[in-house]
């Protein structure tokens, strides 16, 4: 049976409260178009090295934890199935970047395709978290698009707009943070073998 050691849940617990602060106002872009919330940030980046790290069930966690906290702080709701949409459901799904470790383990630590793969990882659990986001805006605030627009093409401009970019700073903060990910990304292999979701296992203890 799969466990869930302390220091996983220490370091859901980290990332979750980095996340945070890196969606403090001085430290996020609010764009001007984006009523709704919609800023540019790099929230993402922790939730993102626990799922490389851990793995998919612990990013996930981590993720709609996080959109619990970001609700309650910066809350922008009109109706609980939007709320689970934007918050839990859209930061939970990022954590599907770590489907990405396996292939990371088959490459080696020094495989020329680890970091492209990383990427797809983030892309990945980018695009999962548009899907979330984009349905919430075409079910929920269909009323902003403008006159004439489709309002799948609205979501799709309005979502797009502050996603993409935080993909690419993410990313960037992602070369910044690579020492951690070329230690963190084994451990997620490490545990796949070991059949536990602990760090390291009490072997290693």
């Amino acid at each position: 049976m799969r466990r869930i050691d302390t220091r996983v849940i220490t370091e859901i617990g980290l990332a979750v409260a980095l996340a945070a602060v890196l969606n403090l106002p001085f430290l996020r872009l609010q764009l001007p178009f984006n009523v709704a919330g919609g800023t540019i940030a790099l929230n993402m980046l922790p939730l993102f090295v626990v799922a490389l790290r851990r793995g998919v069930g612990p990013g996930v966690i981590a993720g709609a934890l996080y959109g619990v906290v970001d609700a309650l702080v910066d809350p922008f709701i009109v109706h609980p199935v939007q709320f689970l949409l934007d918050y839990p459901v859209a930061y939970g799904l990022t954590g599907l970047a770590g489907l990405a470790s396996g292939f990371i383990r088959k490459v080696g630590k020094t495989g020329v395709l680890r970091w492209p793969i990383m990427l797809v990882g983030l892309l990945i659990g980018v695009i999962a978290r548009f899907g979330s986001h984009w349905i919430a805006g075409i079910v929920f605030f269909g009323s902003y698009a403008p006159e004439g627009q489709p309002v799948w093409l609205y979501s799709l401009i309005y979502n797009a707009g502050y996603l993409l970019p935080s993909l690419a700073l993410t990313a960037i903060g992602a070369f910044a943070v690579m020492p951690v990910l070329e230690r963190a990304v084994p451990v997620a292999a490490r545990e796949a073998r070991n059949g536990s979701i602990g760090d390291r296992g009490d072997s290693d203890s």
